[in-house]
């Protein structure tokens, strides 16, 4: 009985610390989304199974870091505006440079409008970024639109209409036909590719321009 109590104790003097000081409750809204690690349960299992997770991972970060992974639209709204635009066109650039991976497109919502309407508009505007994104020629094999989150995850907690929750976020998503066996090959091929275009000269002299030109003289 003694040692029941004292775990009771010990189990809420933790959640009180957890409280006050920085813990789960104290942490800023938003602070765990948008960080390219969070997707559907299933997509997640089967990449853990199949090896692919961690790749997953690590290029998803990389996305994030090197390009805007998030749209904003304006209220009750999938139209994509001119600023969209251009980081959906950076997206895409992106995009080519990795035929071995494939993308979702999650779609958000503000708080304003019933549950339902805004998982259908979320929707709609993850839809509308994989139709841009496949118009800059990425295979739509390679994109999906996903079930939005509609107005389940805001940056901010308001029932007001919120640009920056109005939102839709690419993500990577697992690699083309990859069951886990060729992963390694697959990742060596991204990075050796890479590899092979910076090893391209900065300037546009070639070998026999150069010996040109040293036979002319100064």
């Amino acid at each position: 009985m003694k040692i029941y109590l004292s775990a009771v104790a010990a189990l809420a003097l933790l959640g009180a610390c957890d409280q006050t000081s920085g813990g789960a409750f104290d942490r800023p809204l938003g602070s765990e989304l948008d960080n390219g690690n969070f997707g559907n349960a299933t997509m997640n299992n089967h990449l853990v199974q199949t090896g692919q997770n961690g790749l997953t991972i690590n290029l998803q970060r990389r996305f994030a870091s090197e390009v805007e992974s998030t749209v904003n639209f304006a209220f009750n709204s999938a139209q994509l505006d001119g600023a969209a635009r251009a980081t959906l066109t950076t997206q895409a650039n992106w995009i080519k440079q990795f035929p071995e991976v494939r993308f979702k497109v999650f779609g958000h919502t503000d708080l304003v409008g019933s549950n339902s309407y805004n998982r259908r508009l979320g929707l709609r505007r993850a839809q509308a970024v994989v139709s841009f994104l496949a118009s800059q020629g990425i295979s739509r094999s390679r994109l999906e639109a996903v079930v939005s989150f509609g107005e389940e995850q805001p940056v901010v907690a308001t029932q007001s209409m919120e640009r920056r929750n109005r939102r839709t976020i690419t993500e990577v998503s697992g690699f083309v036909d990859g069951d886990g066996t060729e992963l390694n090959g697959k990742y060596a091929q991204v990075i050796f590719r890479e590899y092979v275009t910076s090893a391209v000269p900065p300037t546009g002299v070639t070998a026999a321009q150069s010996i040109s030109e040293g036979a002319d003289g100064g």
